[in-house]
């Protein structure tokens, strides 16, 4: 059973390593007919074209492979097919450094982004790289349109937008020389439920409100114009109107301003779009609410500057409206009151380069609004590209200001770029295979909002150079049946093979493969030989005594286990990769011995019963006994009696075997050590081994190991020198017993002393308080006479 599994493991140990292989090598793995296939696998895959590369039995895809294995195969560098892309710039205006107050260009005269035109060459797997340039041009030309909703709420508005013209116009002059403005109003779809149609309604929606107008959709007012007191003219003519529900139908009036380019007059320069509002606004489908199904068609339907279709048309949905605001560069800012903020910032996620300002009650901030958002968005530049060809990737790094470097979809942007700054984007294009047969793509990249581009021409590298020069009906394509290219023949129609020499008809192509492969793998012939119209031929080997076998050369002869060196251990065959043993021989390898007198023990018994015989050894099922027949225990109890008179007498010349001793213990190596910690630890050896502690006639202890090592050689360890007990020493005895009465007696002293004098200490202390608390009586006492007398002289004068 363990034989089996052995071998199994092996085989798919082979065949998993073989398969890794495979996958790692795409050219390999492509399985190219002719050149062309080759080239399309990867950009390292290279042909060669030598019509005698290809060895006996080898298939035309080994002609492909990665140009190191071509060369280290034996393909000369000079034959192999290995087209590289290439790159070409077509247009490449510098950018422009034009400074405010300087001669006016037309707006075609600047360039802000450099290169204009690329034409790349793309080769399968082989990105091509170029850089960007972009550079904010100072007093560049702006248009803005004021957008403007006119429902009732937005009376007070209006009146603050009336002067906006003049007012906008010298605050923008601070930007730009060359600015444009124009105004449109939108209020709601002219059918109910939006709007009332009773005719009273119609005629003026604001009840009491003279100055109130019509409801309507959609109004252009006034197209882009550098007249300022016209936009305060035309504005000042301008009436409030007004509808039922609260969201407007602001998406309307956004889609026509951004499609109806000739109306509004929009130029090729920066695209302003404010959209000032205090409400929500309608999507696509809630014009089923007014009986309206039909998808917004995102066309222009202005006649004399109204929109006619919104009672036809649904509102647009967002990624409608973020299409053609993106397809005509229109960035849009939110000019909304604080209420809607939040609505007006998920919808700025959801259209790239817009802005949400926060509008007041009346409007009378609008202008330092719309300065702030074009700020925001003239200072950041994002690059978006056309949709590219099935097969196609562009992959940006973006290199900003101050050294600021991003991948991804951050390498697509750059922000806080001021007026003049410069920045750069290397973008990397890769084409895998050769997409719509080769023929050219054009793509465009361009910073999101800017009408600048960059035009990008695709050619696809296909075929090889020696496609060109290929012989069709070649008589080396077995009597013409094929093209002679690239050092291959490449079939013709209903011919297949190696040299065409097949027909589709009677065989075809897909049950010719099939055939050829084991277990619908995908391996031909198990990449061992060729499949000649459905039956594998092998190749053939520089070794003459190995040999490919097998209906798919599955087989061989060269591959089996080996041991010591030799193909099945020199005791065998090998037979498809496995090896057949001879007699008395076993195992993947025919390394195991199936003779087992080399494990009979002294006894007569095989392992002596204590084991089995595995290929000639003996392997003992008891773990504590060893040896080449488990006859060994060093570590049994009874081991250290065993041996301890031997080890007496050839240690230390004692013991009852001292006169025999040569004779009876010559059968182990004695090793001395100068102390116990010399002896060997059971962690320090492979093998077993015995501690050993004995006494002799004289009580004397000594120590030593007994083991068994892995050469079947007995090795005692022995300390070299006996632990004998010694008697008493009486001096040190009898002085210590005098020392500790003396001390024991001076403590005892030393402690009455103490005791003593912390008693008198207490009976002083006692006769001094009371001493001081008698109270003694001062009074003269009448009785009490003194012992002297004194003798006053009345004769004497003092001299």
């Amino acid at each position: 059973m363990d034989l089996k599994l052995l071998l199994i493991s092996t085989l798919l140990g082979v065949v998993c390593y073989s398969n890794a292989q495979k996958e790692g090598n795409e050219c390999i793995n492509a399985n190219a007919k002719y050149c062309g296939e080759c080239i399309q696998a990867g950009a390292k895959c290279g042909w060669c074209k030598d019509p005698g590369f290809l060895k006996q039995g080898e298939t035309v895809s080994t002609r492909c492979d990665e140009m190191e294995s071509l060369i280290k195969r034996g393909c000369d560098k000079g034959m192999i097919e290995n087209p590289r892309g290439e790159q070409r710039t077509l247009k490449n205006k510098a950018v422009t450094h034009r400074r405010k107050g300087a001669d006016k260009l037309k707006p075609e005269d600047i360039t802000q982004i450099q290169p204009q035109k690329l034409s790349l060459t793309l080769r399968s797997g082989e990105p091509q790289s170029f850089d960007l340039k972009f550079k904010r041009a100072e007093d560049y030309p702006i248009d803005l349109y004021y957008l403007m909703d006119l429902s009732y709420s937005m009376k007070d508005d209006l009146e603050n937008v009336k002067n906006l013209g003049t007012s906008l116009m010298l605050e923008m002059s601070k930007i730009t020389s060359d600015f444009k403005i124009g105004f449109g109003s939108f209020v709601e779809k002219t059918v109910m439920p939006y709007i009332s149609t009773t005719p009273a309604k119609l005629l003026n929606p604001c009840t009491g409100d003279q100055n109130c107008t019509s409801p309507f959709s959609y109004k252009n007012v006034l197209r882009l114009t550098s007249d300022g007191k016209k936009f305060n003219t035309l504005v000042g003519q301008q009436h409030i109107s007004g509808n039922l529900d609260s969201p407007e139908g602001g998406f309307d009036a956004i889609m026509q301003v951004a499609v109806c380019g000739e109306q509004i007059g929009w130029r090729n320069v920066t695209r302003l779009l404010v959209f000032s509002t205090d409400a929500g606004f309608h999507f696509a489908g809630d014009g089923k609410l007014g009986g309206i199904v039909l998808p917004n068609d995102g066309k222009c339907h202005l006649e004399n500057n109204v929109y006619t279709m919104s009672h036809y048309y649904d509102y647009p949905s967002i990624a409608h409206l973020v299409q053609k605001l993106s397809d005509n560069n229109i960035q849009t800012i939110f000019a909304v009151t604080e209420e809607f903020q939040p609505v007006y910032q998920e919808l700025k996620n959801l259209i790239p380069k817009s802005a949400v300002g926060t509008l007041s009650a009346n409007s009378s901030n609008v202008i330092n609004l719309i300065i702030d958002a074009y700020n925001s968005l003239s200072s950041e530049v994002i690059l978006e590209n056309s949709k590219l060809p099935e097969g196609l990737t562009i992959a940006y790094i973006s290199r900003c200001k101050n050294g600021v470097v991003s991948e991804g979809e951050n390498g697509r942007k750059c922000s806080n770029i001021s007026i003049g700054d410069e920045v750069t984007f290397s973008i990397s294009v890769t084409s895998k295979g050769c997409p719509k047969k080769g023929k050219s793509e054009t793509i465009k990249i361009k910073p999101l909002g800017f009408t600048e581009e960059v035009e990008i021409t695709l050619n696809f590298i296909c075929e090889c150079e020696c496609h060109k020069d290929g012989v069709k009906n070649s008589p080396l394509c077995h009597f013409g049946n094929g093209t002679y290219e690239c050092g291959a023949c490449k079939c013709n129609e209903k011919r297949v093979g190696r040299q065409c020499e097949c027909s589709s008809n009677d065989v075809a192509t897909e049950d010719m493969d099939r055939t050829c492969r084991k277990d619908n793998g995908t391996d031909i012939c198990s990449n061992n030989g060729d499949c000649v119209c459905g039956t594998c031929e092998c190749k053939k080997r520089d070794n003459p005594e190995e040999r490919y076998s097998g209906q798919y050369c599955e087989c061989d002869n060269f591959n089996c286990d080996r041991s010591g060196n030799k193909l099945c251990g020199g005791h065998g065959r090998c037979e498809c990769r496995v090896c057949v043993c001879d007699p008395m021989w076993t195992g993947s390898a025919c390394d195991c011995s199936l003779d087992n007198s080399t494990c009979m023990a002294s006894n007569k018994q095989i392992c002596n019963g204590r084991g089995t015989c595995e290929c000639g050894m003996c392997k003992c099922t008891d773990p504590k006994f060893q040896g080449p027949t488990c006859e060994t225990c060093p570590t049994c109890p009874g081991v250290c009696i065993e041996h301890k008179e031997c080890v007496q007498c050839r240690a230390f010349g004692t013991g009852e075997k001292k006169d025999k001793c040569e004779k009876d213990c010559s059968y182990f190596n004695l090793i001395k050590v100068k102390d116990r910690d010399k002896l060997p630890q059971p962690n320090d050896a492979s093998y077993p081994l015995m501690h050993c502690k004995e006494r002799d006639a004289n009580d004397c202890w000594f120590y030593y190991t007994y083991a068994v090592n892995n050469n079947t050689e007995k090795e005692v360890h022995v300390v070299d020198t006996l632990d004998c007990p010694t008697g008493p020493d009486i001096i040190p005895i009898v002085a210590g017993v005098v020392a500790g009465i003396v001390l024991i007696g001076l403590a005892l002293l030393l402690i009455w002393k103490l005791l003593m004098i912390i008693h008198d200490r207490r009976e002083f202390a006692k006769f001094e308080k009371e001493k001081m608390n008698a109270k003694w009586d001062t009074g003269e006492n009448p009785i009490y006479k003194s012992a002297v007398t004194t003798v006053v002289n009345p004769k004497y004068e003092g001299k």
